[in-house]
């Protein structure tokens, strides 16, 4: 049975003893993945299993921070391998106990970059969304390349299979993708500054009905709840719940459906090397991701390659590379990558949402993060440089693509 991280549901209707007590193991087979599924405090179920087989081609990645034993703030000193199922709605409408365990929930989860969260997005909207996505990729060709927007750098419209490409990687990703955004109101000075990072979307209206307003509701219900979820963020870092508020008002969020079509399908059946996603770190603040609709995520834990399998009705929230940029690197750029495995023949859909501060923010760690155990380690930056930077690296920029 494959090692397993544990995962510990912490501040739902009460606040539970944090205190490790023994309690019964069972099996569960969750999406497709064998699990071992371990009672602990507060409930909690493990959600995610290891796969000691699977070690990552590159080195040590140059963004990573033992948070274990470089944070001389932390209390809890839980081995960095646990991803964890907090709740939202316990921070913001619980007692002051309730908040501290979801905050301390939150940090120690971030050790992974990943972390699970109840939520309130409607079930219906996520159906709905999902149900538009998959109309549009199941389009043709010609109809879908009528949503392609060349000068967005991927952001807006329509990106076909064997394009994007992880920077640690020379060979593009077997996915195919569908952008789009929300604007800021007419006459804005962001819109008139920072213009090409702020594009209209382009929506398939003549083919898909309801999409752009089935679309536009969902990013605007994703920006709502990252919003919320980097006040736990905040909070935790030692700085006022609303730091994140205005540097995200009107950033530059993206939301992106993503289909894998089956391997089979890749150049040469799968068998020149191409996956679904090779590993990465997203460039923005944190990364929501409400479903997707087979198992493939996987995040990189001491080394080894962990399948993120959240309990129902959960959204994951994986941390990004301004985010680690912000906290001198308290909490890391989560690596991840998508990999079909050998028994999945179909395809997958997922969207995940990129939360990003505005174009003018001014990337620099926080004071409360910088300690003689930690010296200042990031040079400040704007964040549309370190986005334009990403965006070259992943072979996004169509005059200037790195590979072909």
């Amino acid at each position: 049975m494959d090692r397993s991280s544990t995962l510990r549901t912490l501040a739902n209707d009460e606040v539970r003893d944090l205190v490790s007590d023994q309690a019964s193991d069972h099996v569960a087979d969750q999406q497709g993945t064998q699990e071992s599924s371990t009672r602990q405090p507060g409930g909690a179920v493990n959600r995610a299993s290891r796969d000691p087989a699977r070690t990552s081609p590159v080195g040590t990645d140059p963004t990573s921070t033992d948070l274990a034993s470089t944070d001389p703030a932390s209390t809890d000193r839980r081995a960095p391998d646990e991803i964890l199922d907090v709740d939202l709605l316990a921070f913001e409408h619980g007692s002051s106990s309730q908040r501290q365990a979801v905050t301390d929930g939150v940090m120690a989860s971030l050790r992974t970059g990943f972390v699970y969260t109840a939520h309130d997005l409607p079930a219906g909207l996520l159906d709905d969304a999902y149900g538009v996505l998959a109309r549009f990729f199941a389009l043709d060709a010609e109809a879908k390349a009528r949503c392609v927007d060349a000068e967005s750098f991927g952001a807006r419209g329509y990106t076909g299979p064997l394009t994007e490409t992880a920077a640690v990687s020379e060979r593009p990703d077997w996915k195919e993708m569908f952008n789009w955004s929300d604007l800021p109101p007419a006459g804005h000075p962001l819109r008139s500054k920072y213009g090409r990072w702020y594009r209209p979307s382009v929506f398939p209206d003549d083919n898909v009905t309801g999409a752009r307003e089935v679309l536009t509701e969902f990013h605007r219900r994703l920006v709502d709840l990252q919003r919320r979820f980097l006040r736990v963020i905040a909070v935790a870092i030692g700085a006022h719940e609303t730091y994140f508020d205005t540097m995200t008002a009107h950033g530059t969020h993206l939301s992106r459906a993503i289909r894998y079509p089956p391997m089979s399908s890749a150049p040469g059946g799968g068998a020149e090397g191409h996956v679904w996603a090779d590993e990465h770190a997203d460039i923005n603040l944190i990364t929501a991701l409400p479903r997707a609709t087979d198992r493939g995520l996987q995040v990189r834990i001491d080394g080894e390659w962990v399948a993120a399998a959240p309990p129902p009705d959960h959204v994951i929230i994986n941390s990004g590379i301004m985010l680690e940029h912000l906290t001198n690197g308290l909490i890391r750029a989560a690596w991840h990558r998508v990999q079909a495995d050998p028994a999945q023949t179909g395809d997958r859909l997922s969207v995940v949402q990129f939360c990003h501060p505005r174009p003018s923010t001014i990337l620099t760690p926080l004071p409360s993060t910088v300690t003689p155990e930690r010296p200042c380690r990031y040079e400040a930056v704007s964040a549309e440089d370190r986005l334009a930077e990403v965006i070259w690296e992943i072979n996004l920029m169509p005059d200037a693509r790195r590979v072909e």
